[in-house]
């Protein structure tokens, strides 16, 4: 496969889901930045390999192996993420660019290695689940900041905007991955919160809350 048939496989997926709901070409030339048009040819060449199911109107849809081959691809990303972290020091709004183009690597036998050297992470930086080698992952109760009540809490598992400004904004107030997150008031006018973490308090927009995930305290 090419690096843009990977990335096209990797895209439907994301907008599809592992249910494989299929996708409208609208959709993901919006999301790959390119043509309708362009999204048709590649749709077809990937249906002739077998990867998507593609008919005119209805969409496009991962095959069982174009879900395999996402999950596979989705694994390199994240264990280079976590393997740019943990091993070379980068921060976490730093790893998506370089492992947008490490994830394109053949080896099979470097992943395995590298997963292995990582002590088998089940999560990225940013929260989100990796595959295994066959494909499964971990799944976990989570929801967004902005869904919870006041006086509710819980702690930050992922987010949802990974973004370099966004991911910036919240080490620059403290707001990571683990940390405990109360939520003390919420504006009627725009949704806005006032919340604790750890043991300092700080105010965040509706946009920023909807873009983190916690684990709510039972």
């Amino acid at each position: 496969m090419t690096r843009s048939e990977e990335n096209y496989i990797k895209t439907i997926f994301h907008l599809g889901g592992s249910d494989s709901v299929p996708v409208a070409t609208n959709a993901i030339a919006e999301q790959m930045e390119t043509k309708p048009s362009s999204v048709t040819d590649m749709a077809k060449k990937l249906a002739d390999k077998g990867l998507v199911h593609y008919k005119k109107y209805q969409g496009v849809s991962l095959t069982e192996i174009g879900i395999k081959t996402a999950l596979s691809i989705i694994r390199k990303h994240r264990l280079w993420e976590v393997f740019l972290v943990k091993k070379l020091d980068f921060t976490w709004d730093e790893v998506h660019e370089v492992a947008e183009q490490l994830e394109h690597i053949k080896s099979e036998k470097l992943i395995d290695k590298i997963d292995e050297l990582l002590d088998f992470p089940k999560y990225d930086p940013h929260g989100d689940p990796i595959p295994s080698k066959d494909g499964k992952f971990m799944v976990r109760d989570k929801e967004l900041l902005s869904d919870l009540e006041v006086k509710a809490g819980g702690v930050c598992v992922g987010v949802k905007d990974t973004s370099a400004p966004f991911l910036k904004f919240l080490d620059k107030n403290g707001i990571a991955l683990g940390k405990t997150i109360e939520v003390l008031e919420k504006e009627d006018f725009d949704q806005s919160l006032h919340i604790k973490i750890d043991q300092s308090e700080l105010h965040i927009s509706h946009q920023i809350a909807s873009n983190l995930y916690v684990k709510k305290n039972n």
